[in-house]
């Protein structure tokens, strides 16, 4: 698991962890019950506090995405299809907004919106 850290990005490196573990699991690369880097190990590779991994493997956890056992490690969290999905569609559903701001931005009405996303479906 490679995870790259930028010290001039204006998101916490705790969110560019979460976020990168969370895209790994949805794309499949890590995959269901796969065992993670331990805490400290991790911090130690990207050369961070073990306060920050800590706090991105939590926020992991309380969104349903890993498990953590005690005296084992934290896995990526089983059966989360669903939670899987959700977030895809909310992917989804984000991507669609900025469509739309960028063309209404633009001038576009409503009616020309949905005639492009009716071409773009065939």
């Amino acid at each position: 698991m490679e995870l790259i850290i930028s010290n001039s990005s204006n998101k916490p490196i705790y969110e560019q962890i979460v976020d990168q573990i969370k895209g790994m699991v949805l794309s499949g690369e890590l995959a269901e019950g796969e065992q993670l880097p331990s805490i400290r190990s991790l911090a130690n590779s990207l050369r961070v506090s073990a306060i920050t991994t800590k706090r991105a493997y939590a926020d992991l956890e309380a969104a349903g995405f890993i498990e953590t056992v005690q005296g084992k490690g934290s896995f990526v969290a089983g059966g989360n299809t669903e939670l899987i999905r959700e977030e895809q569609l909310r992917q989804v559903e984000g991507l669609m907004g900025q469509a739309i701001a960028s063309g209404r931005a633009m001038g576009l009405s409503d009616d020309e919106l949905v005639e492009m996303f009716t071409l773009e479906l065939e």
